[in-house]
């Protein structure tokens, strides 16, 4: 694990993406959180730049890669966000976003989860209207979002749908889920562990590593040192040491 760390921290960051959702296509276990997790938590630059870095690596695209090895409802949600070019500005519309709110909770309510128009609103929405959409519709209906969609606890749609909003509008509080499981379970996940501390060392680890602790009540660092030994360890606290600063 630690040259697979070496090799992931040596790449350009579109050129990272590119290998980690390919990596993705081709397997099943968590790729579809993988590929939901770098649409959703890059830029839009930094998602079109990955595409391009896709493209000339592999001769073909991310997008064709995501159709060919994805089906059903998966395959509905996961197309449009590897394809999407999100607007980035704080503008909202109020408006949309009440109207938006309803025509979520109508759907929801019906169980349509994978419905064209809940897809479109998370798919293509700006991350700043998305926010203002999901509390308006805590507010007007009581509940947060993510609450609503767990009816099924064990459906791994959904699972993939609340992962989806939680990029969008807290990705501190995801990432650290990711970390937190990654280090909790019996025996490390070292690719989760290396994909997140990597991906996020010079983005916002400080702030998933500050929910850490909030959440943990263990800085996140003390966490790496009790769960990994070795060059392994030595690198990831280089990667991670400047958010305790």
């Amino acid at each position: 694990m630690t040259l697979r760390l070496v090799l992931l921290w040596a790449l350009d960051p579109a050129e990272r993406d590119a290998l980690l959702a390919n990596e993705a296509t081709k397997r099943w276990t968590s790729s579809n959180q993988v590929l939901m997790e770098i649409a959703c938590t890059r830029s839009a630059n930094q998602l079109l730049h990955a595409r391009q870095a896709y493209h000339a690596r592999y001769k073909k695209s991310l997008e064709e890669d995501v159709a060919h090895h994805t089906t059903g409802d998966f395959r509905k949600l996961l197309l449009p966000l590897v394809s999407s070019y999100r607007y980035e500005g704080e503008e909202v519309n109020m408006t949309l976003a009440k109207t938006e709110a309803k025509l979520l909770h109508e759907k929801i309510s019906d169980k349509a989860y994978s419905d064209d128009d809940v897809i479109r609103v998370l798919a293509t929405r700006s991350k700043a209207q998305i926010n203002a959409t999901l509390n308006h519709y805590k507010n007007e209906y009581g509940n947060d979002i993510n609450k609503d969609l767990k009816a099924d606890p064990k459906d791994e749609f959904l699972a993939l749908l609340r992962s989806t909003v939680k990029c969008l509008v807290y990705p501190e509080k995801y990432f650290e889920k990711v970390l937190r499981l990654a280090i909790n379970r019996r025996g490390t996940d070292e690719g989760a562990l290396t994909r997140v501390v990597c991906t996020r060392a010079e983005v916002d680890l400080k702030i998933i590593a500050d929910e850490y602790q909030r959440r943990n009540s263990v800085p996140l660092t003390r966490a790496i040192v009790k769960d990994t030994h070795g060059d392994y360890e030595k690198l990831l606290l280089v990667l991670a040491g400047h958010v305790e600063n």
